[in-house]
């Protein structure tokens, strides 16, 4: 039976719970005492129940997306749903094995897929049932769901050559915008697409791509903005349709990926993936010698040592002291072996 709670609204007794949709529901009781309302609730409780045997994997995952609304993970989980519900969406939860994983990345693996993003396809439909489980409770147990070996991170990130490449690359001016304010403040797409004008500062100099406390932080920090993204901001705002800085058509954009790839093929670069562009900024400023402690902010990694094991080996200074000491200069001359 689903958990409900028993309220008053305007005086009288009220019951919520959330049906196997994960939508919030209420219903006003004639009970006129608490009593009367707790036996009331359980009937309607009960009677809005369905069995959980018969809620399939599509219904759970359609469910979390409609709770995950206006946030970015929505939005990818429409692209990676397309595999994950082609597979498993007319499954049963509680019809789901192990050998249904292994199948899955056998299957495509064979169409050509990357490991990487079977991992992460399999890792969503994870996240759907535990949240289904531990959150909405809409089931009694979330199915264990076996992931390939996640692959080593990308080291893929853009030389000169290739940024001035990619600014000068044909593409709408919305994405160029987009990929500028990338490659300079080292944010993620996310953030860039969430940003408003209100959170830009031109007096100080500003970016703020932080929301609140209840929205999304990871990799979101306030950065100082460049002359060259001040120039471009400042005309991109006087052409502004809406609030938000990246817009097409007079209205905020939810994903660039087709305007992204399509820069990148015209500017002949491959393997590059916004991320990279994030990449690519915490490499230039490891490589120009900037200190670990302010990269760590200007990324908003949450500590140093998560910015040291990414980006340390980048700088030029890194291990300079330890390859110093075994220089080995004091010892004598002949215990260097002569030419013949």
């Amino acid at each position: 039976m689903p958990e409900y709670r028993i309220g008053k609204l305007n005086g009288r007794f009220v019951v919520t719970w959330v049906d196997d949709t994960g939508i919030r529901r209420r219903h006003r009781l004639d009970a006129q005492s608490r009593k009367e309302a707790e036996n009331a609730a359980v009937d309607i409780a009960r009677s809005n129940q369905k069995s959980t045997k018969s809620v399939k994997i599509e219904d759970l995952w359609k469910a979390y997306v409609l709770d995950r609304q206006g946030k970015p993970i929505a939005v990818t989980m429409k692209y990676t749903g397309k595999a994950i519900l082609e597979h498993f969406g007319a499954m049963r939860y509680d019809q789901l094995v192990t050998e249904d994983s292994r199948e899955y990345f056998r299957v495509r693996s064979a169409k050509g897929i990357a490991q990487g993003s079977v991992w992460t396809e399999l890792g969503h439909l994870r996240a759907v049932l535990l949240w289904a489980k531990e959150t909405a409770r809409l089931i009694p147990f979330a199915p264990h769901i076996e992931r390939p070996q996640k692959p080593a991170p990308k080291e893929r990130y853009l030389v000169l050559k290739e940024i001035e490449a990619l600014l000068s690359a044909k593409c709408e001016p919305h994405i160029r915008v987009a990929i500028l304010i990338m490659l300079t403040t080292a944010a993620r797409v996310g953030a860039v697409l969430d940003l408003t004008w209100d959170r830009i500062d031109f007096e100080r100099g500003q970016i703020n791509f932080r929301i609140d406390s209840t929205q999304p932080r990871k990799g979101r920090a306030i950065v100082p903005m460049n002359a060259r993204l001040r120039t471009i901001l400042l005309e991109t705002k006087r052409g502004a349709l809406t609030d938000y800085v990246i817009e097409w058509g007079g209205a905020p954009i939810k994903q660039l990926r087709n305007g992204f790839l399509a820069a990148c093929r015209n500017a002949k670069l491959e393997g590059v993936t916004p991320h990279v562009l994030r990449h690519t900024a915490g490499v230039h400023m490891a490589e120009g010698g900037m200190p670990m402690q302010l990269i760590s902010q200007y990324m908003g990694h949450s500590s140093t040592s998560v910015t040291e094991r990414v980006y340390a080996r980048y700088s030029p200074n890194f291990l300079r002291g330890a390859a110093d000491i075994l220089n080995f200069s004091t010892l004598s001359e002949n215990l260097i072996p002569e030419e013949p």
